[in-house]
Order: structure tokens, then C-alpha cells, then sequence
């Protein structure tokens, strides 16, 4: 490893690639990008747990609405935070994408004044601007792996230039400013393929998983607004859900049963 530690190449290549980054980024992609390396190391949210909650608490609220009418869930929804049916699920009630997603479209439930066909047209909308901007991060840093190789050729052809004017030195010290230089290349290759791909890649996931999750929300409200009853309508939520994630029916439908009970007491 010791043969790749060599700054001038490291500076060059990372001095490029950072330059090329910054002078083709904004203030708000560039604070889209640290906020988005800051969670990409931290385990996906979106897991197994959170997606019975979530199932579970949309079921409440809608067996809410079914029973007691829409209007019965407006104190909830206007003040989650203070809501007996959102306190009683913690990990959904700390995302606030989700809780704002959930919240707004239930107000436009009640409001009554718009169809499940616009409802579903703007909930679309909504969810492809959402993925637009937090794929901001990771476009870019996949342009950025791109030119990273280059910018390894652009080293190592300096280093080279570099090699031939001390042409008139022994062949030891020729021999090893040739061989920096080719580090050049391979250091481009390698952080392009080996670390900023592979970061991009954990992006997209995340950003994946997180479109995933309103498309959950947005079949669950559309089934209950089109005359399913809560049960059916969560589990139209459940079966849009990524197999590796996705809750079977009779786990959903004991959490749906437990959940039943408990409003009931």
C-alpha cells in the first residue's frame, strides 16, 4: 500500500475531481451532497419494522376515519407530535418526510374536494420531485467517478513529462519517477471504481428505498379513497413493497389485529 501513497498524484487527481465538482455544483447541490454522505453510511431506515409500523398506523388512522368519519382524524393529523394514534409509532412519527407526506394528503382527504384520480396525479408529481432532488448527490458523484480515470491519465502523463526531464539521472531514480507516474492512472481507476461509484450506488439505493416508501403511503390512501376497507387498503400499501422488506400477509394481518384490539380498549 505503501506504493500508493504518493501526494503529488493524490493532490492532483483529487484537487481536479473537487474542482471539476464545485465548479459544476450550486450551493443547494452541494449541501444536498454533504447532508446526503452524512446518512450514507448509517443503515437504510427503510427496513421491515418501519414498514409495519407504517402499515399499522395508516390502518388506524383510516379505521379511524371509516368509523367515525373523516373529520374525526383532523385534531391528528394537525397536531401529530400530540396524537395518540402517532405516538404510538415512534419510528415513523421521527421521519418527517413521511409524516408530512402522510398528513398532507389526509387534509386533501378530508377536504373532499378532489378525486383519487387527481390526488394520484399530484402524489406522482410529488414523488418523482422528491427522487429528482435527493438524486442530485449521487448524479453528480457519478459524473464525478466518471472523470476520475482521466484525470488519473492527466497525472499520470505529468508525471512522465516529469520522468523525462530528469532523463539524464540513473536509471534507479528514472525507473521510480516513472513508476509515480503510473500510479497516476491507477489511483484514478481506483478511487472512481472503489470508492465514488460504490458511494453514488448507496445513493441511489437510499433514494430508491425512500421513493419506495411514499409509493406504499400513496397506494394504501388511493385504495381506502376508491371504497376499500382499511385492511384491504393496507395491504394494497404492502404489495408494492420490495420483496426483501415487504411484511407477508399474516404478519400484516396479526400487526393489523393487534392494532384493531388496542383501538377497541
Amino acid at each position: 500500500m505503501g506504493a500508493l501513497y504518493q501526494p503529488f498524484e493524490l493532490l492532483l487527481i483529487g484537487g481536479a475531481a473537487l474542482g471539476a465538482y464545485l465548479a459544476a455544483s450550486n450551493g443547494r447541490s452541494i449541501s444536498l451532497l454533504i447532508k446526503a454522505i452524512g446518512t450514507a453510511f448509517k443503515s437504510s431506515p427503510y427496513d421491515k419494522a418501519l414498514y409495519m409500523e407504517l402499515l399499522g398506523l395508516l390502518y388506524a388512522l383510516l379505521n379511524k376515519a371509516r368509523r367515525d368519519g373523516m373529520m374525526a382524524i383532523e385534531a391528528d393529523i394537525e397536531d401529530p407530535q400530540q396524537s395518540a394514534i402517532f405516538t404510538a409509532y415512534p419510528t415513523v412519527l421521527r421521519d418527517n418526510m413521511l409524516i408530512e407526506f402522510i398528513c398532507d394528503y389526509m387534509r386533501i382527504m378530508i377536504s373532499g374536494n378532489m378525486s383519487a384520480f387527481e390526488i394520484e396525479s399530484l402524489m406522482d408529481q410529488e414523488i418523482d420531485s422528491m427522487h429528482q432532488e435527493r438524486s442530485v448527490p449521487a448524479d453528480a458523484l457519478h459524473t464525478v467517478a466518471d472523470a476520475l480515470p482521466a484525470f488519473g491519465i492527466v497525472a499520470a502523463v505529468l508525471g512522465v513529462i516529469k520522468a523525462l526531464a530528469s532523463v539524464d539521472q540513473p536509471p534507479a531514480i528514472l525507473a521510480d519517477l516513472i513508476s509515480k507516474a503510473m500510479v497516476g492512472t491507477f489511483l484514478g481507476i481506483l478511487m472512481a471504481y472503489g470508492f465514488v461509484s460504490p458511494l453514488a450506488n448507496v445513493m441511489d439505493s437510499r433514494n430508491n428505498a425512500a421513493a419506495k416508501v411514499l409509493e406504499c403511503i400513496k397506494a394504501t390512501l388511493l385504495a381506502n379513497l376508491n371504497g376499500y376497507p382499511p385492511p384491504l387498503a393496507v395491504e394494497f400499501g404492502r404489495k408494492v413493497l420490495f420483496a426483501t422488506e415487504r411484511p407477508s400477509f399474516v404478519e400484516l394481518e396479526d400487526h393489523v389485529r393487534q392494532t384493531r384490539a388496542s383501538a377497541n380498549k
